[in-house]
């Protein structure tokens, strides 16, 4: 029979030639990456982003968009009032406070004569109690302590019991002790004027007290007491016609002082180009 003619070898196509450059091999390669170590800090800053939806926003001090409550309004407002307007002398004398050395000694002495408590009342009179009951003279005497009260040391002032009168500044409505200085420059007793209510009703076991006096003191604190009389006679009642006189606030604000100032070199100026006229 005849030969069948042979198939020719099958060959591989060639590849079109695609312009498209080839995607990058999948390892990478170790000289780029030492070169991409960044040779600064350690964590790069990133940026916030504070717009809608972003970062959250930082604090920020709203004081000044606080609706206070009224008492807080009040109390500013009559802060800004007093140094605005003119303030007559029988007010303005409650800012001039007792100077610090002296307040600091003062307070030492009046937290010795603090008075007693409900409870230890109660146990000093059940003993005197059961002593007369028995018979026996209980020759102790009532002990010396701080008076409060105004009316109290109103009275003790026109009896001139009272050695030593102290009032607070910060009292609300300030008319309740505004006649007590007056009171006891008249009856030549010393007196003193202290920043804070509450440091003085501390001292009598009560939230505030806008006055307290000593009537006694014992002997061996008569030294100390005698130096704080002084330094308070000194201040106080020797310096009653300045007190008199010392009118207070008329403090503008920084607004009104700017434009004053404004003003005034406005009209210097004016004044100078006339001269050299």
């Amino acid at each position: 029979g005849q030969q069948r003619p042979r198939d020719p070898p099958a060959v591989m196509p060639k590849p079109t030639k695609s312009k498209k450059t080839p995607p990058p091999a999948p390892y990478s390669d170790g000289k780029k990456k030492a070169e991409e170590i960044p040779s600064g800090p350690v964590f790069e800053p990133k940026k916030k982003n504070f717009s809608i939806g972003g970062d959250i926003q930082p604090k920020r001090d709203l004081s000044r968009y606080v609706r206070w409550p009224k008492y807080v309004r009040i109390q500013r407002q009559r802060k800004i009032l007093y140094e605005r307007l003119k303030v007559p002398p029988s007010i303005n004398q409650f800012n001039n406070c007792l100077d610090k050395n002296v307040q600091i000694n003062m307070f030492k002495l009046l937290h010795k004569y603090r008075p007693e408590s409900k409870a230890e009342k109660k146990e000093r009179l059940q003993g005197m109690a059961e002593k007369k009951e028995a018979g026996v003279e209980d020759e102790s005497k009532k002990p010396i302590f701080l008076k409060c009260g105004i009316n109290h040391i109103a009275k003790l002032c026109e009896q001139k019991k009272a050695q030593l009168v102290v009032i607070a500044a910060d009292v609300d409505p300030i008319e309740l002790v505004l006649w007590l200085p007056a009171v006891c420059r008249k009856m030549d007793i010393p007196y003193c004027i202290v920043k804070s209510k509450s440091r003085l009703g501390a001292l009598v076991h009560q939230k505030t007290a806008t006055a307290v006096a000593l009537t006694a003191v014992r002997p061996e604190d008569r030294h100390d007491f005698s130096q704080i009389v002084t330094a308070v006679r000194q201040q106080y009642n020797e310096n009653a016609k300045q007190i008199e006189r010392t009118w207070g606030g008329g403090i503008m604000g920084v607004k009104s002082r700017a434009a004053t100032e404004k003003l005034e070199r406005a009209i210097a100026k004016e004044a100078a180009k006339k001269a050299m006229m």
